[in-house]
Protein backbone atom coordinates (compact mmCIF):
# COMPACT_ATOMS: atom_id res chain seq x y z
CA UNK A 1 0.00 0.00 0.00
CA UNK A 2 1.61 3.38 -0.82
CA UNK A 3 2.49 5.48 1.42
CA UNK A 4 -0.40 8.55 1.97
CA UNK A 5 1.62 12.20 2.37
CA UNK A 6 -1.36 14.41 2.99
CA UNK A 7 -4.98 13.87 4.44
CA UNK A 8 -7.06 15.07 0.99
CA UNK A 9 -5.45 11.19 -0.27
CA UNK A 10 -7.82 9.69 2.08
CA UNK A 11 -10.95 7.94 0.68
CA UNK A 12 -12.73 8.53 3.97
CA UNK A 13 -11.55 12.14 3.85
CA UNK A 14 -12.89 12.61 0.32
CA UNK A 15 -16.14 10.49 1.40
CA UNK A 16 -16.93 12.41 4.38
CA UNK A 17 -16.27 16.08 2.01
CA UNK A 18 -19.34 14.50 -0.04
CA UNK A 19 -20.98 14.13 2.80
CA UNK A 20 -20.95 17.38 3.80
CA UNK A 21 -22.10 18.90 0.45
CA UNK A 22 -25.29 16.39 0.66
CA UNK A 23 -26.03 17.73 4.04
CA UNK A 24 -25.49 21.49 3.30
CA UNK A 25 -27.52 20.60 0.57
CA UNK A 26 -30.38 19.17 2.39
CA UNK A 27 -30.52 22.06 4.84
CA UNK A 28 -30.66 24.79 2.95
CA UNK A 29 -34.05 24.88 1.46
CA UNK A 30 -37.74 24.65 3.06
CA UNK A 31 -39.09 23.57 6.84
CA UNK A 32 -35.01 22.50 7.21
CA UNK A 33 -33.15 25.49 6.76
CA UNK A 34 -35.53 27.07 9.11
CA UNK A 35 -35.14 24.81 12.35
CA UNK A 36 -31.98 26.33 13.15
CA UNK A 37 -30.63 23.88 16.20
CA UNK A 38 -31.08 20.89 13.71
CA UNK A 39 -30.07 22.35 10.75
CA UNK A 40 -26.77 23.60 12.72
CA UNK A 41 -26.35 20.63 14.43
CA UNK A 42 -26.08 18.10 11.59
CA UNK A 43 -24.03 20.38 9.58
CA UNK A 44 -21.60 20.55 12.78
CA UNK A 45 -21.81 16.70 12.67
CA UNK A 46 -20.97 16.35 8.99
CA UNK A 47 -17.82 19.03 9.76
CA UNK A 48 -16.81 16.99 12.77
CA UNK A 49 -16.40 13.79 10.59
CA UNK A 50 -14.30 15.40 7.62
CA UNK A 51 -11.79 17.51 10.38
CA UNK A 52 -11.17 15.14 12.56
CA UNK A 53 -9.93 12.94 9.67
CA UNK A 54 -8.08 15.87 8.76
CA UNK A 55 -6.62 16.65 12.48
CA UNK A 56 -5.93 13.11 13.11
CA UNK A 57 -3.90 12.69 10.30
CA UNK A 58 -2.03 15.91 10.87
CA UNK A 59 -0.95 14.39 14.63
CA UNK A 60 1.51 11.87 13.25
CA UNK A 61 0.96 8.84 15.30
CA UNK A 62 -0.94 5.99 14.13
CA UNK A 63 -2.45 6.43 17.78
CA UNK A 64 -3.37 9.50 17.91
CA UNK A 65 -4.86 9.13 13.91
CA UNK A 66 -6.54 6.46 15.59
CA UNK A 67 -8.71 7.53 17.88
CA UNK A 68 -9.76 10.76 15.62
CA UNK A 69 -11.19 8.72 13.06
CA UNK A 70 -12.92 7.03 15.93
CA UNK A 71 -14.49 10.18 17.02
CA UNK A 72 -14.91 10.58 13.03
CA UNK A 73 -17.18 7.78 13.08
CA UNK A 74 -19.07 8.78 16.09
CA UNK A 75 -19.88 12.12 14.54
CA UNK A 76 -21.29 9.84 11.12
CA UNK A 77 -23.68 8.11 13.38
CA UNK A 78 -24.45 11.55 14.78
CA UNK A 79 -25.43 12.75 10.73
CA UNK A 80 -27.66 9.36 10.79
CA UNK A 81 -29.32 9.35 13.68
CA UNK A 82 -30.36 13.42 13.24
CA UNK A 83 -31.19 12.54 9.32
CA UNK A 84 -33.96 10.06 10.92
CA UNK A 85 -35.31 12.96 12.79
CA UNK A 86 -34.90 15.25 9.63
CA UNK A 87 -37.21 12.65 7.88
CA UNK A 88 -39.61 11.66 10.70
CA UNK A 89 -40.29 15.66 10.57
CA UNK A 90 -41.25 15.92 7.15
CA UNK A 91 -37.90 18.03 6.34
CA UNK A 92 -36.40 14.94 3.87
CA UNK A 93 -37.89 13.26 1.39
CA UNK A 94 -37.65 8.97 2.22
CA UNK A 95 -34.81 9.18 -1.33
CA UNK A 96 -33.40 12.06 0.02
CA UNK A 97 -32.85 10.25 3.42
CA UNK A 98 -31.53 7.09 2.15
CA UNK A 99 -29.22 7.98 -0.27
CA UNK A 100 -27.69 10.15 2.34
CA UNK A 101 -27.85 7.28 5.33
CA UNK A 102 -26.52 5.18 2.82
CA UNK A 103 -23.05 7.65 2.14
CA UNK A 104 -23.08 8.03 5.83
CA UNK A 105 -23.15 4.10 6.34
CA UNK A 106 -20.16 3.58 3.80
CA UNK A 107 -17.90 6.26 5.60
CA UNK A 108 -18.70 4.30 8.94
CA UNK A 109 -17.76 1.31 7.44
CA UNK A 110 -14.64 2.67 5.63
CA UNK A 111 -13.49 4.56 9.16
CA UNK A 112 -13.52 1.09 11.22
CA UNK A 113 -11.68 -0.99 8.15
CA UNK A 114 -8.87 2.30 8.58
CA UNK A 115 -8.98 2.37 12.38
CA UNK A 116 -8.66 -1.82 12.08
CA UNK A 117 -5.64 -1.37 9.48
CA UNK A 118 -3.84 1.49 12.00
CA UNK A 119 -4.37 -0.81 14.98
CA UNK A 120 -2.57 -3.72 13.53
CA UNK A 121 -0.38 -1.70 11.65
CA UNK A 122 0.82 -0.55 15.75
CA UNK A 123 0.82 -4.04 16.88
CA UNK A 124 3.33 -5.14 14.13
Amino acid sequence: MPKIERFEEIKAWEMAKELVADVYRLTENGKFSKDFGLRDQIRRASISVMSNIAEGFERGSRKEFSRFLRIAKGSSGEVRSQLYVALELGYLKREEFDVVKVKSENLSRALSGFISYLVRGSEE
